[in-house]
């Protein structure tokens, strides 16, 4: 009978210190509280997924580029803009090396009532802005480090205030 009241004790202690050490631990830590505009989400969710398909589907660069530079003007809250951020990254590396069905001419910016096209190292330098921008405001995303390779080939990210380039 000594015994088994030992053996019971001893479980029961075993049991209330994992349950010490897990309380302990912590629970899962919440992220930042940001309402959301439901309907912002789901527009911007529609062009995300617009973007995903001229990238990977139509390789036109240029209509990725400006679908995510849409969603990053419209909604910058967006549930999604680490992939947004390296999409409109990675569509204007593509456009700085001259790839995919879409002339790089065919992106055009307005200064005044002109018209300017990018040359290949603004279209490099456009990147590395957004890539940047993936690197230090979302360290937790799925595309940090494929963002990251294609940062070293740019000279690391760019600068932030405040921060060093790593």
């Amino acid at each position: 009978m000594e015994k088994k009241i030992l053996y019971m004790t001893s479980v029961a202690g075993i049991v209330l210190l994992f349950a010490v050490a897990a309380f302990g631990q912590g629970g899962a830590k919440k992220g930042p509280d940001v309402s959301r505009d439901p309907d912002m989400e789901k527009e911007s969710l529609h062009n995300l997924e617009v973007a995903r398909q001229y990238f990977t589907l139509r390789k036109a660069y240029v209509a990725a580029l400006q679908r995510c530079e849409e969603v990053l003007a419209g909604n910058p809250e967006f549930s999604k803009i680490d992939e947004v951020l390296f999409l409109a990254g990675e569509s204007s590396l593509k456009l700085a090396a001259a790839k995919g069905k879409q002339k790089p001419d065919q992106y055009f910016i307005h200064e005044g009532e002109k018209k300017v096209a990018l040359s290949a190292q603004e279209f490099r330098d456009k990147a590395r802005d957004y890539l940047s921008q993936l690197y230090y405001d979302h360290p937790q995303s799925s595309f940090r480090s494929q963002a990251e390779e294609d940062l070293k080939t740019l000279g690391g990210p760019k600068p932030k205030e405040g921060k060093p380039a790593q």
